[in-house]
Formats: structure tokens, sequence, C-alpha cells
């Protein structure tokens, strides 16, 4: 799904978004909801020059704003599922990219949206990798594709590196809630 079809939730989701940084809430977004993020702020989405299924190496982008979200992490492994992408919508700061997807996470104050996955669970992966089966198939031939026998293996490790960049994330995240 997309954040531009024409679907009964998705204004309504743009809307609380946007009431969500009016009223200074922290928001954050993985992927689809990076996307809405994005689109609720200003931003476009649109088709990525390649598929990203798998996983691969985001880096950090070198401005304050990142360093604030994650310093002293320079890059990091994460989990990648997407054939759309978002622009950086104005105002806020590009913090992650890659050499498939340049804006991978952007941050304005205390929201944060993400393209990329850092909230993936073994059995997550797992599931969608055997949902998703066709999907990998039928986008095999994009240099960001691996099939599920690469992106399964070291699972185990690989997911607790991601935590902990994730924990880094929501730790970062949740400053921001009112107490």
């Amino acid at each position: 799904m997309s954040v531009n079809d024409d679907l009964p939730w998705v204004k309504p989701m743009l809307e609380l978004v946007r009431e969500a940084v009016r009223q200074d809430v922290p928001a954050l977004g993985h992927c689809l909801g990076g996307q809405l993020m994005s689109k609720a702020l200003g931003g476009e989405v649109t088709r990525a020059r390649v598929n990203e299924i798998g996983w691969g190496e985001v880096e950090v982008a070198d401005n304050n704003v990142a360093r604030e979200w994650f310093a002293p992490v320079a890059a990091f492994e994460s989990f990648h599922w997407h054939a759309e992408t978002f622009s950086i919508p104005p105002g806020a700061t590009r913090v992650l990219g890659n050499a498939h997807c340049a804006n991978q996470a952007f941050a304005t104050g205390k929201h944060l949206g993400m393209q990329c996955h850092v909230e993936m669970t073994e059995d997550l992966i797992r599931t969608w990798c055997r949902g998703g089966a066709d999907e990998i198939r039928a986008s095999a031939a994009s240099p960001g594709v691996q099939p599920p026998a690469k992106i399964e293996r070291n699972l185990e490790a690989r997911v607790a590196a991601l935590h902990k960049i994730a924990d880094r994330i929501y730790d970062r995240w949740t400053e921001g809630l009112a107490k």
C-alpha cells in the first residue's frame, strides 16, 4: 500500500500527524509511518529508485540533528522493505541515508520519520519473508533486494544489534513525552 492510495484512513492519519506536530506531541514513524509523516508535513512520497528488501547499511548524516538522535553511531545495519520513498519535508533535516535511498530518516524537533525498519523481530522478519515471497521474487533484479536465505542469515545477531539502535532512538524519542 501507499500513502498516495485513495484509502479511507489516509487523510485522517495525515491530519493526526499534523495535529501531533502542532501540539508538540512526539511522533515517530517506521516505513509507511515515515512516509505518512513526510506527506503530512509537506513532503512527497514517490517510487524509489530501487526496491529495498532485506538488510542494508544506513549512514548517519553529518549534521547536529542527526548527532542528537544517533551519536556516537556513524552507521548501522537496518532492515528494509519498501518500493517508495519520501522527500524531506520543509523545515525537517535528513538524518539517515544509504546508497539505494538517500532519505532513510528525517527529524524535526521531537519528531522522527524513518524509511528503514528498526522495530523488527526475528519472527516478524521470517513472517514477512514467507508472506512476501512473491514480492521478493518479482523484485529480485533490484540491487537492494535479498533472497530470504540471505535475509535470515545470522538473524539473531542482526536483530540484537538492530535493537540496540532502536533502544537509542526510542530513548531519545521518549525524552519528548510529557511526564
